[in-house]
């Protein structure tokens, strides 16, 4: 599990955020946004109170363009893993390793002074309570806005005198700052500034994470409702599909009692070889009537049968080429619902054109192949490929990338789990994908 979450490019992408902003300092630091012109102004006696409010500013800006990035990797990256783990608790105490070891490194490779002091834990106090809190994964969009405006609001808790007794304006720059204010008197007014600033933004911050919060929820329902509906259109036009193919069994059995009235009245030899395909025929259209209304009845079917069915169903007055490679006996038989069986992989078949389509050398291959004692019936194509995040949603009714109503693949899995079997999926961006139904043992007869 360890191995997959290395080999993850959005996992690495979040670690990338909180490096880049361990090595902002670099490259912006108080020479950078002129603020070390300004100290330099206020050291010399030109202490006025406009001067050190923007110096304030300025410093407390900086500061939060700083803490941002990697406190918003630290989050993003402890929900991507939990999410993959399945572990909630996980989202929680990564933040919670991370971003302190941010400041170790920080301070080691930095000669200013950043001190994960009062300012750090109440802050780290407070993103972690929103993320406890939050009832689903907000965008990491509307993530950073919220931590942006939290951190740059709580800032300015560093720039109030009374505070430093408490841990809070520990760096460096901040000691010097609201020792200036002390020294003209201007303690009083940049007190009433940081707390008024203060408030501000961290009200707002907690208003937007309720708001969006609640907004995702209510997409959320919406979403799950959508779904709903559309099992139950699908539920109802499979009875009516149901009551339509039932009914095609009266006409089948009147076709087969004139039949064999036929082939008792006549002595030519030719219309009897003719009358026995045609009942030979309304068997076999019995037989898939029965597959069709019952999901439970199967038979034994040779894989080289099933395939050619598949591609008899697919291709079917279209131009389109399927290769398809046997890697095993194309003799063996499995115990399965013929149709169910094709229209899956015919789903499967025509997902894998609409990959390809577009493409000069697309292509589109169905393989069957033996594994151990399973048997292995893939579509594979070399197109566009799916994303993890998209990986997650693909099976669920009514997802769907393109303008189809979405019920395919959950349509797939139902026949899989149907005949006790499993379905994969194998996708990487820009190399295509590989979808596998894996028909265990007890359903294969070689």
């Amino acid at each position: 599990m360890i191995a997959s979450l290395m080999k993850s490019w959005t996992i690495w992408m979040k670690i990338g955020v909180i490096l880049f902003g361990v090595f902002l300092l670099s490259w912006l630091g108080p020479d950078e946004i002129g603020l070390t012109d300004l100290l330099i102004s206020l050291r010399e006696g030109e202490e006025t109170g406009n001067q050190l409010m923007l110096a304030v500013f300025l410093l407390v800006s900086l500061n939060t363009v700083l803490a941002l990035f990697h406190y918003i990797g630290a989050l993003l990256l402890g929900d991507e893993i939990a999410a993959r783990l399945n572990r909630p608790w996980l989202k929680i105490i990564i933040p919670l390793i991370v971003i302190p070891l941010d400041y170790i490194v920080i301070n080691a490779y930095y000669s200013l002074t950043y001190s994960f002091s009062a300012y750090a834990l109440l802050l780290l106090l407070a993103i972690l309570l929103l993320q406890a809190f939050e009832k689903d994964r907000l965008k990491p969009i509307i993530k950073t806005i919220i931590c942006s405006q939290l951190i740059f609001g709580i800032e300015w808790l560093n720039e109030i005198p009374s505070l430093s007794q408490y841990g809070f304006g520990q760096g460096s720059i901040s000691k010097e700052l609201t020792g200036i204010a002390v020294q003209i008197g201007f303690e009083q007014s940049l007190t009433l500034y940081s707390l008024t600033l203060c408030l501000i933004f961290v009200i707002n911050a907690v208003i937007l994470a309720v708001y969006f919060s609640l907004a995702e929820q209510k997409w959320r329902i919406k979403q799950e409702l959508h779904y709903a509906q559309l099992e139950a259109m699908q539920s109802r036009s499979g009875r009516e599909a149901l009551y339509l193919v039932h009914d095609l069994k009266t006409p089948l059995t009147t076709i087969e009692g004139l039949n064999s009235l036929i082939s008792m009245k006549v002595d030519d030899s030719k219309i009897k070889e003719y009358c026995q395909r045609i009942s030979a025929s309304i068997l076999s259209v019995s037989d898939m009537i029965s597959e069709i209304l019952y999901d439970d009845k199967k038979h034994w079917c040779r894989i080289k049968d099933l395939v050619e069915y598949v591609e008899a169903s697919r291709l079917s007055g279209t131009n389109l080429n399927l290769k398809v490679d046997f890697q095993t006996d194309p003799e063996i038989k499995i115990f399965i619902n013929k149709i169910r069986m094709t229209r899956a992989l015919v789903n499967l078949i025509d997902n894998a054109y609409d990959a390809v389509n577009g493409i000069e050398d697309g292509k589109i291959l169905l393989k069957v192949k033996t594994y151990e004692n399973e048997l292995w019936l893939g579509v594979s194509d070399n197109g566009k490929g799916i994303s993890p995040k998209e990986q997650e949603k693909i099976w669920k009714a009514g997802f769907s990338t393109k303008s189809h109503p979405g019920m395919g693949l959950a349509f797939v899995r139902q026949v899989a789990e149907g005949h006790g079997a499993s379905v994969e999926i194998d996708s990487k961006l820009g190399h295509g994908t590989i979808f596998r139904i894996k028909l265990a043992e007890g359903s294969v007869s070689r």
